[in-house]
């Protein structure tokens, strides 16, 4: 009985263990076979947005007509600045705007005074407004007094210069055609310790041989420069030379009576006392072949260093030389005033205007 049992209890242990093997077994197929694989549905895709009408075009704004363009204002027919005895104040003041320009220039030229050495001299050029070298424009030199150099006509002053002031209003209204201004330091040799007539005397070759060719080499002149040797002659009536006081003197006795082949216009401010004399003046010039387009001069009659020495050397000289034609080629102006520059401004004032276009006395 006993053996009977155990025999059974181990037959039921396993059919325990076997039959729910199986059991699970089968659910888990039984599972697996009935379970169906799901394909997802796709996502519904949703409705197109409307689409908006789309904005009308605006129509576009008229263009406006076009402002008619102004018709240019007429340049202004140029009229003759007079030549006169008071300097109008207008000439005197800044333009508004433009002007003319200064530079400074330094230039190689020989002591002819002593051995003929290099030295090195200095000057200042005014050149008018809008200058243009495809253009060529007359040159005036215009010289110092005894005590001055380069800078006592002003130009080393830009605005402040009324040489610089004087050019700017001529030119900007039509009364000049525009020209270059030199201002040099006319001793022969400005760092030579020698004094006398002869420091003014020999500037005449720095003149001929050293200054003009600079400036005809560097500037758009009516010279045919060339660097060995040209004809100065043939642009002569493009060149003018003045100046107060010494540089007067140096103006009657070394422009007009040593290089008038050079030189085709003078202005003498009250010219110093060792300029020549009428008589004098008149020899030389009837002697030459070339003839002056203008002597113009001025002296204050209560200058007791000048009016002397001016007065005798050009007061009378169209009466005493055929030379010389009262108001066609020559002028004497005086009046009340001393040995400065309320004379030179004035005979810079008029010359510049008889310069290079010679004068026309106002009908009567």
């Amino acid at each position: 009985m006993k053996k009977y049992l155990i025999t059974l209890f181990l037959v039921m242990t396993l059919c325990l263990v076997f039959g729910c093997s199986k059991s699970e077994t089968a659910k888990d197929d039984n599972q697996s076979a009935g379970k169906e694989e799901v394909t997802p549905q796709p996502t519904n895709t949703p409705e197109p947005t409307a689409t908006l009408e789309p904005t009308a075009t605006p129509e576009p704004t008229a263009t406006p007509e076009p402002t008619a363009t102004p018709e240019p204002t007429a340049t202004p027919t140029p009229v003759h600045a007079e030549v006169s005895l008071t300097l109008p104040t207008k000439y005197t003041m800044p333009v508004s705007k433009g002007g003319g320009t200064i530079e400074k220039i330094t230039y190689m030229a020989k002591d002819y005074l002593g051995d003929g050495e290099d030295v090195e001299k200095k000057a200042y050029v005014y050149l008018p407004e809008g200058y243009d070298e495809s253009k060529k424009y007359n040159v005036l030199y215009l010289c110092h007094g005894i005590g001055g150099n380069e800078n006592e006509w002003g130009l080393n002053s830009d605005r402040g210069s009324k040489v610089k002031r004087i050019m700017d209003n001529l030119t900007a209204n039509g009364d000049i055609e525009p020209f270059i201004v030199v201002t040099p330091n006319g001793k022969a040799f400005a760092l030579s310790n020698t004094t006398g007539n002869d420091l003014f005397y020999k500037f005449g070759y720095e003149l001929r041989n050293d200054l003009i060719p600079y400036i005809e080499s560097h500037y758009s002149t009516y010279a045919e420069y060339d660097e060995n040797g040209y004809d100065l002659s043939a642009t002569r009536t493009h060149r003018a030379m003045a100046g107060l006081s010494m540089g007067g003197m140096q103006t009657i006795n070394i422009g007009m009576c040593e290089c008038l082949d050079i030189f085709s216009w003078f202005g003498a401010f009250s010219a110093a006392p060792t300029s020549y004399n009428a008589s004098k003046i008149k020899t030389i010039v009837e002697g030459q072949d070339y003839k002056v387009d203008f002597f113009y001069n001025i002296c204050g009659t209560n200058d007791s260093t000048a009016y002397g020495s001016a007065s005798a050397a050009a007061k009378n000289l169209a009466k005493l030389s055929d030379a010389f034609t009262e108001n066609e080629n020559f002028m004497w102006q005086e009046k009340a005033g001393g040995h400065d520059f309320n004379i030179w401004y004035l005979g810079f004032y008029n010359f510049a205007q008889i310069a290079f276009r010679g004068y026309e006395p106002a009908a009567e």
